[in-house]
């Protein structure tokens, strides 16, 4: 991506397993925030394709897509990620792919450490990261980390 679209480009980063409690209000802070950040002149939105926050942060993107002209891609780790999921999530991330503007698989098969490839890529090609993390430890926490280290702004949720 070129540095004028990196400007104008958002990633999402969060926990795969997410409190039945919590994931209401994950909806809302998503909806709002993307809502936001359209306004604010962002225009891209890159989410991992994981289950969890990643899908949350998709359809609440997909809900806004057309009210604000935003673009939706999708960064998969590897091709095939969802082949042990169960039928219902299988059905949502193939509403998600049908909905996405781009669709970039980043391995052709899993390898140790191509979660971290995907984070970065995200990271990388994004102005700034929206977060939902409970720890220190984690895919989310490294993904801060990296962000924070590539000077992103990050709003945690």
């Amino acid at each position: 991506m070129s540095d004028s679209i990196h400007a104008k480009t958002v990633c999402f980063s969060g926990r795969r397993i997410i409190a039945p409690a919590k994931r209401q209000q994950l909806e809302h802070a998503l909806f709002n925030i993307i809502k936001t950040l359209a306004e604010s002149g962002y225009a891209n939105f890159i989410c991992g394709g994981a289950l969890g926050f990643d899908t949350l942060a998709a359809i609440a993107v997909i809900k806004r897509k057309y009210e604000y002209n935003i673009k939706l891609s999708l960064a998969i780790p590897h091709k095939g990620q969802e082949e042990t999921w169960g039928k219902n999530d299988i059905k949502l991330y193939s509403y998600i792919i049908n909905h996405s503007d781009n669709v970039l698989y980043l391995a052709d098969k899993y390898y140790d450490g191509c979660m971290q490839a995907r984070n970065r890529y995200m990271v990388d090609n994004a102005a700034l990261l929206v977060a939902y993390s409970t720890g220190i430890h984690g895919g989310t926490a490294y993904t801060c980390a990296y962000a924070a280290n590539k000077g992103k702004e990050i709003i945690h949720l």
